[in-house]
């Protein structure tokens, strides 16, 4: 059957079917990345972090813990790039294997605090009363105390151990997400999308869950980032003072510390590559938040 003009022109004037669902939100992080040359080299270095994290301790060629008195204090060259250090272990080696700890802490610190501040922050937020008063007094009782010194007593009061540097980073950060989330949530629950959802006979935590939350999480994905970087950060100036992991194991604090005492006498590289590991982490964190946050938002996609 062959088909009418007026057939064939709603077909040629029809707009094109967009993707929904997963694939709208994939091609417009796609969009995005491709749009903002800065968010596409946050998210390269942040794929690098990931491989170095997954299988860096795997495919380093010198073993980050094996010592070789005789080869010390190497500069860097075509067999150690980064050089060793006073005891000959592989500089390289030794700052690949730490990117796992350092990953480890910021992301299990970060996710840690985001379902306690978080969750207690939007619960303030949206009910109000004795339960704003309570998360607002925790709140203020962290934020009393300077916060790397707080940090510092926890970990010298439980132990210098991975588990408890987490917790101190998650403890530290738990006002800022608590503030952050009861702000947003105070704003939204009296809105329309609100209100029709407890029309229509939802619950009060149906409603956070799938109305509150899915619009504050933009903001809290920026913050996320953000901590992220700030998590390493804290590892490893408690490592630096002695306070955090403990040697020999591989740890990018550890290392600065370690190699500022050969500087002045000329070994720059013990405590450069892995100060400069650090710096590259939490640049990458800092850039990642607004490209994460122009993916997340709704509504900023076209």
């Amino acid at each position: 059957m062959t088909a009418t003009p007026a057939a064939t022109l709603a077909a040629a004037t029809a707009p094109a079917r967009r993707p929904s669902g997963l694939g709208a939100t994939l091609a417009h992080a796609r969009y995005v990345v491709a749009d903002n040359p800065v968010t596409g080299l946050s998210f390269g270095l942040f794929a690098l972090l990931l491989v170095c994290a997954v299988i860096g301790p795997a495919i380093v060629p010198y073993d980050p813990l094996a010592s070789d008195t005789a080869a010390g204090l190497q500069a860097p060259s075509g067999r150690h790039w980064f050089g060793t250090d006073q005891l000959g272990r592989d500089i390289l080696s030794r700052v690949v294997a730490a990117t796992r700890l350092d990953m480890g802490i910021a992301i299990f610190s970060v996710a840690l605090v985001f379902a306690a501040g978080g969750l207690a922050g939007v619960a303030a937020g949206f009910f109000g009363g004795w339960t704003d008063r309570i998360v607002g007094r925790i709140a203020d009782t962290i934020m009393a105390f300077p916060l790397f010194v707080l940090a510092m007593g926890i970990v010298a009061a439980l132990g210098n151990s991975v588990t408890n540097i987490v917790i101190a980073t998650a403890i530290i950060n738990f006002p800022l997400y608590a503030r952050i989330a009861r702000a947003e949530a105070s704003v939204r629950r009296n809105a329309g999308f609100v209100l029709a959802a407890r029309l229509t006979g939802n619950t009060d935590a149906r409603i956070v869950l799938t109305s509150i939350l899915p619009n504050i999480l933009p903001i809290m994905v920026v913050q996320m980032s953000l901590t992220m970087g700030y998590a390493i950060l804290n590892a490893a100036g408690l490592s630096f003072i002695g306070l955090g992991v403990r040697p020999p194991t591989p740890e990018w604090g550890i290392m600065v510390a370690e190699g500022a005492g050969f500087i002045v006498s000329g070994e720059w590289w013990i405590a450069l590559f892995p100060g400069l590991a650090l710096m590259l982490a939490v640049f990458c964190f800092n850039l990642i938040g607004d490209g994460l946050r122009d993916i997340v938002d709704p509504q900023r996609r076209t």
